[in-house]
């Protein structure tokens, strides 16, 4: 019998070779030549397990084998057989700081870079450095390593991942400060289990081997319950499996091993102003993980987001930046049926399964615009939809999502003066006619006007106080609000319709025209920006009209550097020639040239200065950067400036490029 031949496909050695080649461009892309290290994280479902014991056990190990191995953080918490290990290798001493009367000490990230080791030993990923640190985290650190080069073993517990956060709270009902985004985990090249039994931890922990015996107490009595340990070491086995898992269809797909394959998912999250929205974030960042998915997020600009105030607003724009943070693909829809919207995007985009959370409608709401949820769920055909409960009770919501303002009372007054104003000119109309329907019809107009300039508030406040003056004033038996004769009901019932619908049409009118100027200001700033960078003449020229039209668009003082013959960046251009940057802020905007990343204020990144640093990049080149900060020191960029920005900077780089 001939036997089969099990010779790997050509095609697909090819598919793997390229898509290996296209993964080695990402890795040599913005690091000036370096190679980029390799990232070995040791991962333990809980502290005591022995992940810095294990990860020093390895450091050691590759001394021994002549590799160049540097300590830049590990942390013995006293314990005599870890600091034994640390005693081999050479130690980077830590930068000491202050901050509030308090000696602080810190990973030097600078002197590991200039002492560039073969391998550098992180402990504790998910460290928050301490303010005035060029990066917020650690794991962002690990990061610049990487980019330099430098192979890093670090150590890490399940339950800082980003995407797991509120699993663990209802595990242990403790909320986790302190965490790393997943794809720091999927970026390592290798992640090594570090696992004990739960009953050996507990027994580590009354020997006094994980904290000193009066925490070790404490820690028993809350977080060091046996099943909380049983959990999250479930969630670091199921993690690790999964990896595994990963690595096993990698090596089968460069082997031409033919299985059979799930079909393609795609999920889609509509997200709103809600803080419960960070769940289904999660949540669905988990399943996309799971299935190997694609997902995105929409989030739909309705008439109802008029109203939004600004605290509303602000949470909104954090579920945005989480998203993106995650890597879905975000979306702006608009319209006024918001299931509708949601389904035609997933029929647009082929999604299978939709994550929604609960509808914060209320009864009436429901009963007069219908429910999302029921809508959803009746369209959707052949797509799933999942309906996740929210983890925030109400008393938390209105909390987070209300924030007590000061009533302005002058458009109460103004209003309130246009319908005596109006009554007035009523009263004259009287004497030559007896009809009261002319004066209803006089009283509407105070009622639409204040719902036009003011809003729906002052549009119903409006109506009832001219619905009341109709029937004071010229509703028969005259100055009292007794109605004798029945055929009046009716001008009320109209008046009262009438209002109603004139302020639904108004509200609707006003965010049809508000999404209207967002989206015509956007398309035209673009036109306009591409227009100005097409006039210019010379390279200074542009700049010089690129910085100018940045600083006007976003209210910012705005510079723009690029290198010199010697690769130092300086000021090419700015809006104001008094703009001087101090060290700290010309440091920062080297770094974001040299790593082609965004860093500065309302970042994760050197977030402590007061300008933002943008990366002029093109073709896997980083040719200069932009540097913004706002006139009024407390704006921040909304997610849809920050697009703006972005593409106004790509137009920068194109054009650029096209002069150098």
């Amino acid at each position: 019998m001939q036997q089969k031949d099990k010779r790997p496909n050509p095609e697909n050695l090819l598919k793997q070779i390229e898509i290996e080649e296209n993964e080695n461009k990402l890795i040599r892309k913005k690091h000036n030549g370096h190679k980029k290290g390799r990232l070995k994280i040791f991962l333990g479902y809980c502290a005591g397990v022995g992940k810095t014991y294990r990860m020093l056990e390895e450091a050691n190990s590759a001394k021994q084998h002549g590799v160049d191995v540097v300590i830049a953080v590990a942390e013995s918490h006293g314990r005599k057989e870890t600091e034994f290990l640390i005693q081999g290798i050479e130690i980077i001493q830590k930068k000491k700081s202050e901050y509030k009367d308090l000696n602080l000490e810190e990973m030097d990230l600078d002197s590991v870079l200039n002492r560039r080791p073969q391998l550098a030993i992180v402990d504790e990923l998910a460290h928050t450095n301490s303010p005035g640190s060029r990066h917020s985290k650690r794991y962002q650190d690990v990061e610049e390593l990487l980019n330099q080069g430098i192979d890093v073993y670090t150590t890490l517990n399940i339950q800082h991942l980003e995407n797991i956060v509120d699993v663990v709270y209802q595990i242990t009902l403790v909320k986790i400060q302190e965490t790393v985004p997943n794809r720091i985990l999927e970026m390592a090249d290798e992640i090594e289990l570090v696992d004990l039994p739960p009953e050996k931890l507990l027994e580590r922990l009354r020997e006094g081997k994980v904290y000193i015996p009066q925490k070790a107490e404490a820690a028993m009595n809350k977080f060091f319950i046996r099943g909380n340990l049983l959990a999250l070491r479930e969630l670091a086995l199921r993690y690790t499996a999964k990896r595994v898992d990963e690595d096993m269809l990698s090596y089968k797909t460069s082997h031409a091993i033919l299985t059979p394959w799930p079909a393609d998912s795609r999920i889609l999250v509509a997200i709103s102003s809600s803080p419960s929205s960070e769940n289904l974030l999660r949540i669905a960042h988990r399943m996309t993980a799971d299935l190997n998915a694609e997902w995105y997020v929409v989030h739909i600009e309705s008439p109802q987001q008029v109203e939004l105030n600004e605290s509303a607003q602000n949470q909104l724009n954090s579920n945005i930046r989480l998203a993106e943070e995650l890597g879905a693909k975000v979306f702006a829809l608009s319209g006024t049926t918001i299931s509708r919207e949601i389904l035609n995007f997933a029929r647009q985009k082929n999604i299978t399964l939709i994550i929604a959370g609960f509808s914060r409608r209320s009864k009436f709401d429901e009963i007069f615009k219908g429910s999302i949820l029921n809508d959803l769920i009746k369209e959707s055909d052949k797509i799933n939809i999942l309906i996740v409960g929210s983890q925030i009770n109400k008393k938390d919501s209105k909390q987070k999502t209300v924030t007590p303002t000061s009533t302005n009372y002058k458009p109460y007054l103004l209003s309130f003066l246009s319908i005596i104003i109006t009554i007035m000119l009523g009263i004259l109309l009287s004497f030559w006619t007896k009809l009261p329907g002319i004066s209803g019809m006089l009283l509407l107009i105070p009622a639409i006007a204040s719902s036009l300039i003011w809003g729906n508030k002052l549009g119903l406040f409006a109506a009832l106080i001219a619905m009341a003056s109709l029937d004071f004033f010229f509703i028969q038996p005259l100055y009292t609000f007794k109605i004798t004769d029945s055929k009046y009901l009716p001008i009320f019932v109209v008046f009262i319709i009438v209002s109603v619908v004139i302020n639904s049409l108004t509200k609707l009118i006003k965010w049809q025209s508000e999404s209207s100027r967002r989206r015509e200001r956007f398309l035209s700033s673009l036109y306009s920006f591409n227009r100005e960078m097409m006039m210019s003449e010379t390279c200074l020229d542009m700049l010089n009209r690129a910085a100018k039209y940045i600083s006007e668009a976003f209210e910012s003082c705005v510079v723009i550097l690029l290198p010199d013959e010697n690769e130092n960046l300086t000021i090419k251009t700015s809006n104001n020639k008094d703009i001087i940057l101090n060290e700290n802020e010309k440091a920062a905007a080297t770094w974001v040239y040299k790593n082609g990343t965004p860093a500065g204020k309302n970042t994760h990144t050197l977030s402590s200065l007061q300008w933002y640093y943008l990366p002029l990049n093109i073709k896997d080149k980083t040719l200069g950067v932009i540097a913004l900060t706002p006139i009024d020191k407390n704006n921040q960029l909304s997610p849809e400036q920050n697009r703006l920005l972005e593409s106004f900077a790509n137009l920068v780089a194109l054009t650029l490029y096209k002069t150098l």
